[in-house]
């Protein structure tokens, strides 16, 4: 029998850097086990240029990578996700859209690199320390097996990750 694919949506509020970041990492190191979307409720023009270039410097097809308004994947016509995380506080302390399917919501929150002012140096270094942190995320959450996916809670799942989850033996492997 095939494994399920799970149906993932990352939500940041311009989806220019943080939520394409997790998209395509979590294409990669998904190893197709999941279906990867991302979107924002104010999406930008275009993706954050170092972000993308940090993307395709691990390997990551940025071809396909750009910001999408969130209505595309919400109301009665849009596709059924497993899983919606909001990668940024912002985006997550707004009322929400209909999603179908009731898909199982999580909170990994990462700092802007976009509002930074600094130099393209600083930014850079920015966005290496905040696509450090996604990566571990999305490393942890492609590790645990489908049994396990399906039985998570939003609490297990936004605690993917950080120095002190809570319950952590209810996301062993």
């Amino acid at each position: 029998m095939p494994e399920k694919i799970f149906k993932v949506l990352f939500i940041c509020r311009k989806n220019a850097a943080r939520s394409l970041m997790a998209e395509g990492l979590l294409r990669k190191w998904g190893m197709g086990r999941f279906e990867v979307h991302s979107a924002g409720p104010e999406p930008l023009e275009a993706a954050d240029p170092i972000a993308m270039d940090l993307l395709a410097k691990v390997g990551v097809d940025t071809t396909d990578l750009r910001p999408k308004n969130w209505n595309l994947y919400a109301g009665p016509d849009a596709p059924v996700m497993d899983f919606i995380f909001f990668t940024c506080e912002d985006a997550a302390a707004r009322p929400q859209p209909f999603w179908p399917g009731h898909p199982m919501l999580a909170q990994w929150r990462f700092p802007d690199p976009l509002t930074l002012q600094g130099s393209e140096t600083e930014r850079r270094a920015l966005l290496n320390l905040v696509f450090g942190m996604i990566e571990r995320r999305v490393k942890i959450f492609c590790a645990l097996p489908a049994h396990r996916l399906g039985r998570l809670t939003g609490a297990d799942l936004s605690d993917i990750g950080t120095d002190a989850p809570r319950g952590a033996e209810s996301v062993t492997v």
